[in-house]
């Protein structure tokens, strides 16, 4: 079971989240954009919406670089697996506790509001509520991770990290005896990257490929695909009777 959650569930996530993503944006890049309810519950949703936002992000970057800048680097500026241990637990704590806030506020938003409710898809709640499940499995394993700083158990989630994206076989022994939290909350980090082209997180990739797709594959224009089943000429070849001239 170790091999097949760490060595080869991450490639299942990933692929599904690189052809998924690009499906849906071929089939209805429409739907990329997250839908607003800004209107309702907006003093809530602004407040939710920067704490979620925020602490997702730093989260996000600071496990991108700590996982995958190799040890050397950090090792090269005196940053020891230690320091580097203590630092992510302690900044990763700050951001968690922000984001979960504010996932929360979101959460309590989307489900008590009827109007939202009624409007909100099932992948709408429940990806909302699967990050705020990764982040309180985060925020549980920081005071593991403070009091096992000097054992250095971060350089084994680095090793098994870059082992996956560089191909290594036998990567997933790297994490096979850590402590289950760590467990827990990688599979449902990547359930997470499983799930993501079927919600409305692809919207994260729209921020982050705007620049790109303006600088180098804009065509100024849009191709807008209809769910009408009739096609507009056939629904506009009758007029209405107001416009029709009267006889003489």
């Amino acid at each position: 079971m170790n091999n097949f959650f760490f060595g080869i569930y991450p490639y299942i996530a990933l692929a599904v989240l690189l052809i998924g993503s690009i499906a849906r944006y071929e089939r209805d890049p429409f739907t990329w954009k997250s839908s607003s309810s800004q209107m309702l519950l907006r003093r809530q949703l602004m407040i939710g919406s920067v704490l979620f936002h925020v602490g997702v992000l730093v989260i996000f970057f600071g496990h991108l670089f700590g996982l995958l800048v190799p040890h050397e680097i950090y090792e090269a500026f005196g940053i020891h697996a230690e320091a580097k241990q203590l630092l992510a637990a302690i900044a990763g704590g700050i951001a968690g506790i922000a984001a979960i806030v504010g996932g929360v506020m979101l959460a309590h938003r989307r489900l008590v509001d009827p109007r939202i409710r009624t409007n909100s898809s099932f992948w709408d709640i429940a990806i909302l509520l699967m990050l705020i499940g990764q982040l309180a499995l985060g925020l549980i394993s920081v005071p593991w991770s403070i009091a096992t700083a000097e054992h250095g158990e971060v350089i084994l989630f680095m090793e098994w990290a870059q082992g996956i994206f560089t191909f290594q076989p036998g990567a997933a022994e790297h994490i096979a005896h850590v402590p289950l939290i760590y467990k827990l909350h990688i599979v449902l980090g990547l359930t997470i990257f499983l799930v993501f082209p079927f919600t409305r997180l692809v919207h994260i990739l729209s921020g982050f490929a705007a620049p790109v797709r303006y600088l180098f594959a804009r065509k100024g224009y849009q191709i807008v695909r209809t769910r009408r089943q009739a096609p507009l000429s056939a629904r506009g070849s009758n007029p209405p009777a107001s416009a029709k001239q009267p006889a003489e």
